[in-house]
């Protein structure tokens, strides 16, 4: 893959949250993400993804290895780095559930990213997003973008649906216009026929928007939908990596073979 093309690069990644007793959770992972690209990381629970996800957007440190984003080094970024480079990285959570403050209304959860990161410029108050007004229209905007409409602004979580939670999620991650979105199981804890409403839904921001995507999915079909490539983790370990139809017509691993047949098609479902 050309370098000018690579947004993200992982190094050798390795978590061990227990050097007394070897608990090795994440060993040896290496990848690189194009721009625009969505890389499928599939694998069983406990197989390593979610770590792996976290050490990528350095919400946990690696034992040992690096990332690479736009060609920095995440482990090198000091607070203010890290805090520029955090408004082109986001992640959409597992449980669309837990993900939202059942007290606040939909409004504030969804500018929160604007109001937080807005307070940390320099010119605190004369930020884009800095008047309640600006904050507003941009909530709407977002809003409209995961198909809901200016009416949800003031109601509060525990009134929508599974589906529309996890929309409400999608729209606060998008909130400060990253490049680059971590997808962790985003449709796990959703009935299959919504869950590919929203995967239709990440596939037309993609497009839309530029986006790219570290989607995370223990379901092969899933994966095989959304993604450009696939890498397959086993027990911490990366057992195989390639485009998505190879690996998924031909896989080269018995370990990738029984994922492919454990988990059923999705159904075909309009935003």
């Amino acid at each position: 893959m050309p370098e000018e093309r690579i947004l993200l690069e992982a190094r050798s990644l390795a978590k061990i949250y227990s050097h007394a007793r070897g608990a090795v959770a994440v060993d040896g992972v290496s990848f690189t993400i194009a721009r625009g690209e969505t890389l499928g990381l599939v694998g069983e629970s406990g197989s390593g993804k979610s770590t792996v996800a976290r050490m990528v957007l350095r919400l946990i440190e690696p034992t040992a290895g690096e990332v690479f984003f736009n060609g920095e080094n995440l482990q090198q970024a000091n607070r203010e780095q890290l805090r520029k480079l955090r408004r082109r990285m986001q992640v959409v959570f597992q449980d669309p559930y837990a993900a939202l403050n059942p007290r606040m209304r939909v409004c504030d959860i969804v500018a929160e990213p604007l109001i937080i990161h807005e307070s940390g410029n320099r010119d605190q108050g004369t930020g884009k997003y800095s008047s309640r007004q600006r904050r507003s229209e941009r909530v709407i905007e977002l809003l409209k973008q995961v198909g809901l409409d200016e009416s949800a602004m003031q109601r509060y979580p525990h009134e929508f649906s599974g589906g529309q939670r996890q929309r409400i999620n999608i729209a606060r991650a998008l909130a400060l216009r990253p490049e680059f979105v971590v997808l962790d199981e985003p449709v796990s804890a959703l009935d299959v026929s919504v869950g590919a409403q929203v995967i239709n839904l990440l596939q037309s921001l993609q497009r839309e928007l530029g986006l790219t995507y570290l989607f995370i999915s223990h379901s092969m079909p899933l994966v095989r939908y959304l993604s450009n490539r696939i890498a397959v983790m086993q027990h911490g370990r990366l057992v195989e990596i390639g485009d998505a139809l190879a690996v998924c017509e031909h896989p080269q691993q018995q370990y990738t073979r029984q994922l492919i047949a454990a988990t059923p098609e999705i159904p075909a479902a309009a935003n």
